[in-house]
């Protein structure tokens, strides 16, 4: 309840109430209203930017945001620990995989390269959590291209490793006469005596003396080039053409078993030891060629001699005593 204001009228000797004036009442009760209008509208102002007071949405709103950030946070662990793995599959990859096949290295800027250009990720900004979104797609975005980087490098392994295969397989590798068969060797690689003009000549391959008919072997894979008579002094002659630049020839059989064109495998039966051609006795005259230059065939018995047998035919092998061809 408003007081009652009072003036001393000197006039009348008397006090007389004070009548507010319309216009002046007017003037307060809308300088109220508009204070109070002022006041509620930056109270809500300020309510509406602060947690004090939360609608059921905007409090359901925040949890969502919670979570999310959870979310991310798990995110990056899981990230973090794939990034771990593939660490330690790139280092295997560069030192032990590639560096067996021959393959040169990834650069670990290639792999670790991210995304220039165009702002990719502009549709991202603006928001409250916006440079924690950033971080976590582009490192994802990395992660994702070290994989597939990765990915294709042990795709390149898986294809030099089949071809590592490929070419061991074709490696004229083993005796091509099996020692349980085998007389003796006759004569290895190098300068020796000619059995026929008895002068010092060079001995372009190895003689292993067998009995008449006794089974010779294709020393690697490969396809059967030639199988005739055709070549002077080889007499009956089979040659293999292993590929990656080797070849074997069998010299001085008494027949084939296999003929022009046919592929074959490492230890399959291609013929048979004889005297054919320009040979003093039954045996076997074996060579390998290595890119049309022919080479030392004992290099290449690592695959069916024992270390034992390996030093005995070596022993054999240096001794300048007369060939049979």
């Amino acid at each position: 309840m408003s007081k009652v204001k009072y003036y001393y009228d000197p006039d009348t000797l008397s006090y007389r109430k004070i009548e507010a004036k319309k216009t002046t009442r007017f003037r307060n009760i809308s300088l109220f209203v508009l204070g109070s209008f002022m006041f509620g509208l930056l109270g809500l102002i300020f309510l509406l930017n602060t947690n004090l007071i939360n609608t059921p949405k905007e409090l359901s709103l925040q949890r969502e945001v919670k979570n999310y950030e959870l979310q991310f946070e798990l995110l990056n662990k899981k990230m973090g620990q794939m990034e771990q793995v593939l660490a330690n599959i790139e280092e295997r990859d560069n030192n032990i995989y590639r560096l067996y096949f021959e393959a040169n290295p990834i650069p670990e800027e290639q792999r670790r390269a991210g995304f220039g250009g165009v702002n990719r990720y502009n549709a991202l900004e603006g928001f409250n959590n916006s440079e924690m979104i950033i971080a976590t797609s582009k490192r994802l975005d990395i992660i994702q291209k070290q994989m597939v980087i990765q990915s294709k490098s042990l795709d390149e392994i898986t294809k030099l490793a089949g071809e590592k295969e490929k070419l061991l397989a074709s490696i004229p590798a083993i005796q091509p006469i099996t020692n349980k068969e085998l007389t003796r060797m006759a004569s290895g690689y190098g300068w020796r005596s000619d059995p026929f003009t008895k002068a010092r000549k060079m001995h372009w391959g190895m003689d292993f003396t067998a009995p008449k008919g006794t089974p010779v072997y294709a020393s690697g894979d490969g396809k059967i080039s030639r199988a005739d008579n055709n070549s002077s002094g080889y007499g009956k002659h089979i040659r293999i053409e292993h590929g990656y630049g080797y070849m074997s020839l069998y010299g001085h059989l008494s027949q084939y078993n296999v003929k022009p064109g046919q592929k074959v495998k490492r230890g399959d039966l291609i013929g048979f030891v004889g005297s054919t051609g320009r040979s003093q006795a039954p045996h076997l005259h074996y060579e390998v060629w290595k890119d049309d230059q022919r080479t030392n065939p004992i290099n290449f018995y690592y695959g069916s001699l024992t270390a034992e047998e390996f030093e005995n035919m070596l022993k054999l092998a240096n001794q300048e005593n007369q060939s049979l061809d």
